[in-house]
Order: structure tokens, then sequence, then C-alpha cells
């Protein structure tokens, strides 16, 4: 309570007070008490209760969040040129008046949800898109009054503002820019392109109305029914088309793999080939040069000891034509005695 409003309560006790000393004053009289001192204390009320109704009519406190428009008499044009700020005034009892604006921040929503914003019930905007699509948008409007435009406001619009500025130019804002975009690109691309749009025009609409707005909300974007239907249908025939995708492409990777391992099969195949080759050819080499090393150190000396140790390993006596010699020295063997005789020939 500021000091204006106890001003007015204490005029409003004194008018009791001298209402009340008046009626005793009456009673007195009529019965005929004596009424000394108390004539003098009702006038001296009275004269109280007036003065303080004076002054309680012309004092004015204005709160942080408000201005106040003077409504004069006294002037011209009807009014101050100056809004009153803040804090406690003093203007002309019974010749001026004082209207008081909010200059804090107000929300204006509209809204499809019952008693969510201003309107009761379904409040969201309907608008239609580029392609002939109907959308409904829930919106919020955060918005102040211009505190150096004050007067303006209250000599065209008074307290009317909210429904017919806020309301009306926040609606045609929202669907002018809806009008101007495609469905598809409203709920994806462009939804942020066109909520500066919206708050664009609905800044310069308030700015001509000596308002500011401080922040656009597009709250929700709901679709038709039908249209709700075929997005879904859509969406699930994508999802099924994903599906086929990654089933498609589960069987390249299997056949890949399944690729990769035949292919690595055939590589160890060609090369343990390549290893049995490779050996072969060693041992052919190695053969090679064993026979060749062989046949340099085989002499007919050694054929023949050989082709003799072969003929019979118990053979100790060998009978040879007479007249030849023999073919070769027989080795001596300490373990077994070996004769060997010459025949004469033979003569016819």
């Amino acid at each position: 309570m500021n000091i204006a409003d106890v001003v007015r309560s204490l005029a409003g006790f004194a008018w009791l007070a001298a209402i009340g000393l008046g009626v005793l004053l009456v009673l007195r009289v009529s019965r005929n008490r004596p009424v000394k001192g108390l004539g003098a204390l009702t006038v001296g009320v009275l004269i109280a209760a007036f003065v303080l109704t004076i002054v309680g009519a012309g004092l004015v406190f204005i709160n942080p969040q408000e201005r106040g428009v003077v409504i004069s008499a006294l002037t011209p044009q009807g009014y101050r040129q100056q809004p009153l700020s803040p804090g406690l005034h003093w203007v002309v009892p019974f010749a001026e008046r004082v209207e008081t604006y909010e200059i804090s921040r107000q929300t204006y929503t509209m809204s499809s949800t019952p008693q969510e914003g201003q309107v009761n019930g379904d409040d969201s905007i309907s608008a239609r898109t580029k392609d002939g699509q109907e959308i409904f948008i829930d919106a919020s409007i955060i918005y102040t009054i211009d505190p150096n435009q004050v007067i303006p406001l209250h000599i065209h619009w008074q307290n009317r503002f909210e429904d017919q500025v806020v309301r009306p130019a926040a609606r045609n804002a929202i669907r002018d820019a809806v009008s101007q975009y495609g469905v598809e690109e409203i709920v994806s691309t462009k939804r942020a392109e066109m909520e500066d749009l919206i708050s664009q025009s609905i800044k310069n609409k308030f700015t001509q109305n000596d308002l500011v707005m401080v922040d656009f909300l597009l709250r929700d974007i709901r679709f038709s029914d039908q249209y709700s239907a075929a997005v879904e249908q859509k969406q699930i025939a994508e999802q099924q088309a994903q599906q086929a995708a990654l089933v498609v492409e589960q069987k390249k990777q299997e056949a890949e793999q399944a690729r990769q391992v035949a292919q690595g099969t055939a590589d160890a195949a060609v090369i343990s080939s390549k290893g049995a080759a490779q050996a072969r050819l060693i041992q052919a080499q190695a053969e090679t040069q064993a026979n060749n090393l062989l046949s340099k150190s085989l002499t007919p000396e050694l054929l023949q000891y050989q082709y003799i140790l072969k003929l019979s390993p118990g053979v100790q006596t060998i009978f040879v034509p007479s007249g030849n010699q023999f073919i070769l020295p027989l080795p001596s063997d300490s373990n077994s005695t070996t004769t060997t005789t010459t025949q004469p020939p033979v003569t016819p």
C-alpha cells in the first residue's frame, strides 16, 4: 500500500467518524442533552475528512512497472504531454485523472489447448501452405508497451491494443509467412527461416502501433488428419525401404566375405602348389647335381668292380678262359679264401 492509498483510507475513516459524530449530535439534541464540544468535534472531523479526500484525490503513485497518462480538463488537448514516471505525483483533484499502463513484459498465447491462452477453447492459427496443405500453429508473442509511446498508445487504442493489435497482427503475419513455403519445407529445412519472417513482420506491425515485440515462439505445428495419415504411410514405406536396403547390404557383405574366403583358399592352393613345384625343382636340381658329381666320379675300373660285386656276393672261385687276363684284381678278404685256377686250353 502506497502513501496515496493511505491518505484515501484515512479520508474514508474520517468521513465515517464525521457521520457517526453527526448522528450522535442529532440524538443528543433531540433528547435535550448537552452537546458541549461535540459540535466542534464533528465540524473538525468533517473538515479533516474533506481535506484528506482532496489530498487523496490528488495524490497518484506510479509503480515501477507502470506509466501514467494524465487525462486533464485543464489542457486544450485533454491530456498532459508527458506520461507520469514511477513514484508519487500530484494531479489536480477532480479536474485530472490518471490512466496507468503496464510496461512489463506480457505474453499473448494462441493455442489449441483449452484455457491455455487468452481465448478459451481452440485458438490455434489455421493456415495454408504454398502447396495447399492446411496446417495448425500454436504460438506465443512476448511484448511490451513502449514506455516512450504510452500517450499515443492511449490515444489510438486505450486498453484495446491486445485484442485489436497483438492478436490480429500475429495471426496475419503467421498466415502470410506460411503461404510462402511448402509443407515439407516448414517441417524441415525452412522452419527457422519462416519463424524469422514471422517475427520480423510482427515486430514491424507492433512498432507502428507503439508496442515492442520481445520474442516470437512457434510452439507447435500440426497437420490435417489426411496429411498426417499420408506422412505416416510415407514414413512406414521409407522404413521398409531402409530395412530392405540393410538386408541387401548384409547380403552383399556376406557375399563379399564368402568371396574373400574363396579367394583366400585359392591363394593358399596356389601358394601351396608353387611351394611344391619349387620344392620339386630344388630336388631335381639337387639330383642333377648329384648325378653330375656321380658321373664324374665313375671310372671303367670302378664300374667293373661294381659289376663284379653285383654278380654274386657268394662266389669264391671265378673261371676265366685261358690266355685271358683278369678283368680286375680281386680285393683281398681276410675272412674268406678265394682260389683262382687257370686251366690249360682244351685241344680237340
